[in-house]
């Protein structure tokens, strides 16, 4: 920075003119972006799982890097972090009767928020009957706002027993007795009568998003800047290997959030405020954006710019990068016209079955009407690395990476400054209602 400056000082000095109509321009900084894909995928983070002691390294090496670039915390507390807790509910005691007959446990599987229920013939009766589509059924009665006894029809048994091999594990929330309870039953019988105890055990788990700002002339107008920056973890072994690095998978997203960071913080004060956010939990529920997303007045986020998987060129080429959602909001359309001039192209995810667009930290935003959209470059349908071991640092694209986050600087600075604003997501989407 000091040899450019100078650089810049020197041509003022020659051409006579005035310092302030020289300014400098920001780069992203392709040393940076290796450096720090290097650190957060090395093996010393062991995955960085959420639920792991190195995700806490990782939180602290991202915080350090916000406060040398000299963003201000978006907590009222003097750090980063921002902190929240995830209970896990595992199912420790059970006793259904139903007809005065004790079902064994592999007939009733249960979704309970709090540490016991007891439920005897007062609880709202739903049915999942044959002709039923159960995985819809399922997903209606377990996202309302009632606590009900569904009884699912022996025809399901195949589906059921899947359900409850999963649900029977253990559950979690972030808010303990806020949400409803339900247990499911398989049977035929006609219900006269039931008895339903229900106990679990509850731990709680302290995780932490890392989030800073840049504070611009609208404090109100908020563009979000973000990516997830945990992982797998410690996995099973592949030839004596048992590290998922997530090298890709995140740690490339987390250092565009970084070094966008870096560059905005280099332009003059920006007409909107921005914020850099490093989601937890992503891979385990998306809980580290289900909860920011509760902390903030939807109306304030402008647009989300989430950045998910840059570190390798999509098939389309290595100037390119897709966003999901692409029909949902005029995101797309401003990026690809920001970037018009440059041979960098924006364009529509090329895997619209996938679903992808309600299965990455945009999608809890999104669900308020934030035009929140993912963006990525990994061609996920050949990608060989994906939730492996092998996704580490040795992979990745440091130069496709580098000019992938120097297009999203261009791009979204049209909204920063207010030139440009997203339309808003209509939040009848039943895909996002579902998905949280």
């Amino acid at each position: 920075m000091l040899y450019r400056y100078l650089s810049t000082l020197l041509l003022v000095t020659i051409l006579g003119l005035p310092l302030t109509s020289c300014k400098l321009q920001p780069e992203v900084s392709e040393h940076n972006v290796e450096r720090i894909i290097k650190k957060l995928s090395s093996d010393s983070m062991k995955g960085r799982h959420a639920f792991g002691n190195e995700i806490s390294t990782a939180a602290d090496y991202i915080s350090n890097e916000f406060s040398d670039i000299g963003l201000t915390a978006i907590s009222e507390k003097d750090n980063f972090r921002q902190n929240f807790t995830l209970y896990s509910i595992k199912p420790a005691e059970a006793s259904i009767s139903i007809n005065n007959r004790i079902l064994d446990d592999q007939y009733y599987f249960g979704l309970v928020y709090e540490e016991e229920i007891s439920w005897r013939n007062d609880a709202d009766i739903q049915k999942i009957d044959q002709g039923d589509d159960y995985r819809n059924q399922f997903r209606k009665y377990s996202s309302d706002d009632e606590s009900s006894l569904i009884v699912v029809s022996e025809a399901h048994k195949m589906l059921f027993h899947r359900y409850r091999s999963y649900f029977s594990r253990s559950n979690r929330t972030m808010e303990l007795g806020k949400k409803p309870n339900d247990v499911f039953i398989l049977s035929n019988e006609k219900l006269n009568s039931f008895d339903i105890q229900l106990k679990n055990n509850i731990k709680p788990i302290d995780l932490f998003n890392v989030a800073g700002k840049i504070e611009g002339e609208r404090d109100n107008e908020i563009v979000l800047i973000s990516a997830h920056f945990d992982h797998l973890g410690v996995v099973s072994p592949v030839d004596e290997d048992s590290i998922a690095n997530g090298a890709n998978d995140n740690a490339s997203g987390v250092s565009a959030v970084i070094e966008l960071a870096r560059y905005f913080k280099e332009m003059p004060k920006p007409e909107r405020s921005i914020y850099f956010v490093t989601f937890t939990a992503e891979e385990v529920g998306g809980y580290g954006s289900k909860y920011f997303s509760s902390q903030v007045n939807p109306d304030e986020i402008v647009a989300m710019f989430n950045i998910e998987m840059i570190g390798k060129p999509a098939v389309e080429g290595p100037n390119t990068a897709w966003i999901t959602g692409f029909e949902k909001s005029n995101f797309g359309e401003i990026l690809q016209n920001s970037v018009s001039d440059s041979s960098f192209t924006f364009y529509p995810d090329p895997y619209p079955s996938q679903n992808l667009f309600y299965r990455s930290d945009n999608a809890p935003l999104a669900e308020l009407g934030v035009p929140a959209h993912s963006i990525s470059t990994t061609p996920i349908d050949v990608d060989q690395d994906y939730h492996r071991v092998t996704d580490e640092f040795k992979t990745l694209n440091i130069a496709h990476t580098t000019n992938t986050i120097s297009a999203i600087a261009k791009a979204a600075w049209v909204i920063i400054s207010g030139e440009e604003t997203p339309t808003r997501i209509k939040i009848e989407d039943e895909n996002l209602t579902s998905n949280n």
